[in-house]
């Protein structure tokens, strides 16, 4: 970063404001004084030593909040009403798509009242009993110990699978006989965002490793990752290094090899950008051959028959497409195999020697059969309007599993016959007391400022009347070429059951209609995505739903941003904001952990047009004094190593100090979490109950 100038300024200690209901004062949060001149603009952070969030003084600050915040998270109906509603239709039982391997079936399971699943396996393709795998309760008492990722050897004898430590994106990899289910000595230690690749014969797997942290485990900046090779029955200090590349530190690896054991393929990243390189190592070559070395378009491999390997790509195709590689004497020349359409493709299987595409038409699965030349041979024309996913196995299994749910109707899990596309039921998700037809989801449309149309889905009870009056939860994200579809949630579930309306905006930035949709709403273009969110709740208002009194908004991550930036700029417009995990100093963002991998998404701050154009819409410095901004209920977790909780921290300390009314400003912070995977029942049950439960108490006082 460019800095011509840090003035440290003599401490200053400041109490938050008192513009409380109760006239009570906020816990104390000092000020320290940072003031920075950056690229000619002089930038505030007088909350910069919360960035040290492990410190003493910041832990006494977290405790502090908590125990302010608390009193007024455990009042009134609607949170005890919400806790009792989650407990009840959390206590069904679920299941995963099941998937196959070497004719054992595996799957996650709970009963209901775990507070993880179980992964699950049948050693049969047909009836006979299942057992337990892997238990994740066993980690721990409080549940704080997960599983991350698992993976099988080829010849099923072998299961690697991740643990996280209270949330952390840090894995643990751990092996298991299969059989004997007796561990294995060796431990695979300082992995992250890796899967674990088998090598064809069984000898150990793949993964991604990043060095050791020196300095703060949660904090510091994880950079020059390397792919290594874990040979079974030996200690980590021998892994072999399969790829580095020094001169990239921030490039990341993952690796897949072809059905015939003939290439290895490596898909090199770089940051969060959905473009990749692909390099080919053949068993006739001694090094990786760059095959696409320039970022023009994602390319996914999907599989591979002979030396024919199969890619779903972007190249000249902003909406998708499937391209075939052929590999022959040392070249390498490609053909399009299912050329793009007017519809963006959220993902491609091939099963049974047939292409299956899942198709997005305004936000609804639309499922397409091809045989391996692309010609078409189907369309699923599946009875019901949702998200569909699955359609996974490997290119000669005969049938394989998809599942399918929307806002109001529950996950099912249907078996498909891929000779004939027959399908029946395998399992449905039952809740207690929930009857689909007790509730209804409509898909809307609305113009942004600049007259683009937002799909916007609205879910509701059937039986209640909607009008200004009703309590309105919009949900959000835009950001990272992640679609946001209908999907049955449980939490939303709660609060369509206390009479309010949900409604998910599917925000630019996103991939709904593909990468021009995502490029829509990133860099330069990003503040599209706070105008979506905001017209989304002036045409709710317009059309009689809620109004500005009875409208809270919600965003996760990117969505944290998304709800921090929009209230900041639209502050008449809601009634509660609702910013969780959220990246809220975009000035600083790449300095923990894995936020530089954000530049792709958001531009650098340590570039000068790229910086005056975060600085517009940083929430944390766009918080201006006495302005009456909605009532506000921040909510981190003090283990997140995704977005680190010293954004949170420090947005919800300043706007503490700058409220300029009695609108209250609290801040949440889950204790052993991460930034939201791997979190157990119990907590999510609470949280749910708290953060929602405050946000209609506050609309009934309207």
């Amino acid at each position: 970063m460019k800095v011509s100038r840090i003035y440290l300024i003599t401490l200053i200690f400041a109490a938050g404001c008192s513009n409380m209901n109760n006239d009570e004062n906020y816990p104390e949060s000092r000020k320290d004084g940072t003031v920075e001149e950056i690229f000619g603009v002089t930038v505030e952070d007088q909350y910069r030593w919360l960035e040290d969030f492990t410190s003493p003084e910041s832990t006494a600050w977290e405790q502090n909040q908590n125990k302010f915040t608390e009193k007024y998270l455990k009042k009134g109906p609607f949170t005890r009403n919400i806790g009792k509603d989650l407990e009840k239709v959390w206590d069904g039982e679920s299941i995963s798509t099941p998937y196959v391997q070497n004719d054992r079936i595996f799957y996650y399971f709970n009963e209901g009242d775990w507070q993880h699943s179980k992964l699950m396996m049948k050693d049969c393709l047909e009836e006979c009993e299942a057992e337990v795998l892997i238990d994740p309760n066993s980690f721990s008492d409080d549940g704080t110990f997960s599983l991350g990722g698992t993976s099988i050897s080829p010849d099923g004898k072998w299961i690697a699978y991740s643990i996280s430590d209270g949330g952390s994106d840090w894995r643990i990899w751990k092996i298991m006989n299969i059989e004997t289910r007796e561990l294995l000595e060796e431990t695979i230690n300082w992995s992250k965002f890796s899967g674990a690749v088998w090598e064809k014969n069984n000898s150990g797997f793949y993964y991604q490793k990043y060095s050791e942290p020196t300095d703060e485990l949660l904090a510091d900046i994880n950079e020059k990752p390397k792919l290594m090779f874990h040979k079974l029955g030996t200690s980590q200090d021998e892994d072999e290094l399969i790829y580095e590349n020094p001169e990239q530190p921030r490039w990341g690896w993952s690796i897949s090899i072809s059905e015939n054991n003939a290439h290895k393929i490596l898909s090199i990243s770089d940051g969060t950008e959905e473009k990749n390189r692909i390099y080919i190592k053949s068993n006739d070559s001694e090094n990786f051959i760059p095959v696409i070395d320039e970022l023009i378009g994602e390319y996914r491999y999907i599989t591979s028959k002979d030396d024919v390997l199969f890619f779903y790509s972007t190249e000249n195709a902003p909406n998708g497409k499937v391209s075939a590689l052929t590999i022959k004497n040392g070249s390498y020349v490609w053909n399009d195999v299912i050329s793009e359409s007017d519809f963006a493709i959220r993902s491609v299987n091939i099963v049974n020697e047939k292409i299956v595409i899942n198709y997005l038409v305004d936000t609804i699965s639309k499922i397409k059969f091809f045989d391996m030349n692309g010609n078409h041979l189907n369309d699923f024309n599946f009875e019901l309007a949702g998200t569909m996913g699955g359609f996974g196995g490997g290119i000669d299994d005969k049938e394989t599993y998809f599942n399918f749910s929307n806002y109001v109707t529950p996950t099912k899990i249907y078996k498909i016959n891929m000779e004939d596309f027959s399908y029946d039921v395998f399992w449905e998700e039952r809740l207690a007391d929930h009857n689909v037809d007790d509730y209804e989801t409509k898909l809307w449309f609305y113009e942004s400022k600049d007259g683009t149309k937002i799909p916007l889905h609205i879910s509701s009870l059937s039986n209640i009347n909607v009008d200004e009056n009703t309590p309105i939860l919009l949900y959000g994200y835009g950001g990272f070429d992640i679609s946001i579809l209908p999907g049955f949630s449980k939490r939303f579930l709660s609060w369509m059951n206390q009479g309010g309306v949900v409604a998910v905006a599917s925000l630019r930035g996103g991939s709904e209609y593909g990468a021009k949709w995502h490029e829509d709403g990133m860099l330069f273009n990003k503040q599209n995505v706070f105008d979506d969110f905001a017209y989304a709740a002036k045409f709710l208002h317009a059309t009689g739903i809620g109004s500005p009194q009875t409208t809270a908004i919600e965003g996760r991550s990117n969505g944290g941003l998304l709800v921090g930036a929009t209230m900041l700029q639209n502050p008449e417009l809601f009634k509660v904001a609702l910013p969780g995990v959220g990246v809220m100093d975009m000035l600083r963002f790449h300095k923990f952990t894995i936020g530089w991998a954000w530049t792709s998404d958001y531009g650098s701050p340590d570039e000068k047009d790229a910086f005056l154009n975060l600085y517009e819409y940083s929430p944390y410095h766009n918080i201006k004094d006495g302005v009456c901004y909605p009532t506000t209920l921040v909510f981190t977790s003090n283990r997140d190593d995704r977005v680190v909780p010293s954004h949170s921290y420090k947005f919800a300390a300043r706007l503490q100090e700058a409220q300029g009314c009695e609108n209250k400003i609290l801040i949440r912070i889950e204790d052993r979490a991460g930034h939201g995977a791997g979190t157990p029942r119990s907590k999510q049950i609470e949280a749910i109950s708290e953060i929602y439960g405050f946000a209609l108490n506050e609309i009934s006082k309207k």
